[in-house]
């Protein structure tokens, strides 16, 4: 997609605090430094460092959860929002059930103290990554190519990445959650673009353009006849000027 827009935007693609290339530092008590809204930080600080001070921002995964922060924490920053195959954080705790509890175990297990999952992940991060780019969606192995998936290997057998990303999931199902529920009566003011997989888990769990509407003023959807692959070793944010 990259490559695409930048014929005519300029392209910025960053991996989130604890994932990719990112630092990675040890999560706090509180799990403060893993908030979305302290991701939301350090992506508006990276633009502010390459001199561009306002925005279009296209997020999947975590990363347009971290866009969703951003739109609340700096609305003069961001002039548009797109939000990829998802529903806002609240309503993944709030609005759950068995089928999607099943379908996102791992929003529970990853969020769990440290240090069980980084052990339990650890003793064989292949596998559990693995098992869980494929599970999650039509994706198979045979669909990457072999740099991409080292890329992906290297990545996830790193220790403090695997505690990244459980810090992540910890910081979403405290002080995010809080944060959110604060922010309940809030809308989103800039153009928004919710865009899905017609056929992927999320939109046979959730009505997402609808749930999305609950908490953005200016709502556009758009989908895929597919279903788009969720991710979690390096989930990327795509931040377009």
């Amino acid at each position: 997609m990259a490559p695409k827009l930048a014929a005519n935007f300029t392209v910025v693609c960053s991996d989130l605090r604890g994932y990719g290339a990112s630092s990675k530092p040890h999560g706090l008590p509180d799990n403060s430094n893993y908030s979305f809204r302290a991701m939301a930080d350090d992506q508006v600080g990276l633009m502010e460092q390459l001199g561009i001070e306002r925005f279009h921002l296209i997020g999947h995964d975590r990363g347009g959860r971290t866009g969703h922060r951003m739109a609340l924490d700096h609305p003069d920053k961001i002039l548009s929002l797109a939000v990829l195959d998802i529903v806002p954080t609240l309503a993944m705790f709030m609005d759950t059930n068995h089928r999607v509890a099943g379908a996102y175990w791992h929003w529970y297990f990853l969020s769990q103290p440290e240090p069980f999952p980084e052990r339990v992940i650890g003793a064989n991060p292949d596998f559990f990554y693995e098992t869980c780019l494929v599970g999650w969606g039509a994706t198979r192995i045979g669909d990457f190519d072999d740099e991409m998936l080292a890329a992906y290997r290297r990545s996830w057998r790193d220790p403090h990445m695997i505690h990244g990303s459980c810090s992540d999931y910890r910081a979403a199902a405290t002080v995010d959650l809080a944060l959110d529920q604060a922010d309940i009566n809030r809308k989103i003011g800039c153009p928004t673009l919710v865009f899905f997989g017609a056929a992927g888990q999320m939109a046979h769990l959730f009505d997402i353009p609808g749930e999305w509407r609950k908490r953005c003023e200016n709502v556009a959807e758009a989908s895929l006849p597919g279903g788009i692959s969720s991710w979690i070793s390096i989930p990327m944010r795509l931040l377009t000027y």
